[in-house]
Formats: structure tokens, sequence, C-alpha cells
């Protein structure tokens, strides 16, 4: 049986943005390794997916574990995988996870990632932020 998450792997591997609409549930929450609030809904996250998927180089995951875990939301127990990862980011080589929470329907409700080295986190953020300004997805600082 393919799952959301086999579903996601797919998509992010081969770049396709659009396959990510229909796993994300509308209210999805993106919880991001260098923003304190999260990123909420489809269309930011969405946008959010077409920047990452534009800024990482040499992007793929290199594991998977699967079972469940309290979500950030309610509290409530959900499926639930952390993905890891390698990529690089101008240069900075970056190793991280992928957590994901899927909701009743089986899919995509909670996404959080974690980065190494703080220097990749440094790297990434700028990267991110210059993308998500030229998107028009926030507003210039």
């Amino acid at each position: 049986m393919t799952t959301a998450v086999d579903r996601f792997r797919t998509a992010v591997n081969t770049r396709d943005l659009s396959a990510l609409d229909d796993l994300f549930t509308e209210g999805i929450r993106f919880y991001s390794p260098v923003k304190f609030t999260p990123f909420e809904g489809r269309p930011m996250v969405l946008g959010l997916f077409g920047v990452l998927l534009r800024t990482f180089e040499d992007f793929r995951y290199v594991g998977e574990f699967a079972g469940t875990a309290q979500t950030s939301v309610d509290g409530t127990e959900a499926p639930a995988a952390v993905l890891l990862f390698r990529t690089t980011v101008n240069g900075k080589e970056i190793h991280g996870i992928d957590m994901v929470h899927l909701s009743e329907d089986g899919r995509i409700k909670e996404f959080t990632v974690m980065v190494r080295p703080q220097s990749a986190v440094h790297a990434l953020g700028e990267a991110v932020l210059a993308g998500l300004v030229a998107d028009g997805l926030v507003p210039t600082e």
C-alpha cells in the first residue's frame, strides 16, 4: 500500500510540486528550523516547497522511521514518519530530518524540519528567505 509519506518522497525526489497539493491538508502547519512560528495553510506551504525544491542541491532521502507521535497543534497521537535527508545549500552540506504527521484521512497535517550544523541552518535560512521574498510569499524586511 502506498502511503502519503511514500507519495511525498516520490514528489520531492522528482521535484513534482503539483503532486504535493493533494498530499497536504488545507490547514497544514510547517515548522521551520529558522522561524519560530509555523508556516500555515496549503497555499503557503506549497509556495515554501517551491522555494525549497529550487534551493536544495543534490537533495536525497537516506532513511525513514515510522510510528506515531503527538502533534503540536492539538496533542493528539497521529501516524508519523521521520525522514532522514542530505542536501547542499550554497556550498554547505546539510544533514536533516523531516518529521511528518498524518491526518485521519492519511494526508500530511504537520511537517517539522530539523537540520545541522548551525552554519547550514544559517545558509538555509538566508536562501529560503530570499526565495520567499522573490516569490512574493513574505514581505521584504
